[in-house]
């Protein structure tokens, strides 16, 4: 899926719907999120994971890959480490992470 180099980044976030929700908020991320990932200079590729959780959630999860932590800069601006949102994320998160995850590929 990937052809990820060692020594890129990656950035993981994480946030929880309804599980009716997931195609609509599938759509949702491939017109928002992901499209900007993909359209900023120095990204890799990006993809959307979900798990139904037993407490009756879905468990989402944002995978990008970029070259450099530079190149996030340019995508989340200056404090790389606060989530990106948009305006109708409310309609779907019933919670969500505030902050991402970074790590080195090896």
């Amino acid at each position: 899926m990937f052809d990820v180099p060692a020594g890129s980044v990656m950035r993981s976030w994480t946030g929880w719907i309804r599980p009716e929700d997931r195609g609509a908020y599938t759509a949702y991320l491939e017109r928002t999120g992901l499209a900007d990932y993909r359209s900023t200079h120095g990204n890799l590729g990006a993809a959307t994971v979900f798990r139904d959780l037993p407490d009756g959630r879905c468990e989402v999860r944002t995978i990008s890959f970029w070259r450099t932590h530079a190149d996030i800069v340019s995508f989340a601006g200056e404090d790389i480490e606060m989530a990106v949102f948009y305006p109708a994320d409310d309609q779907f998160l019933i919670d969500r992470e505030l902050t991402v995850a970074h790590f080195d590929v090896a």
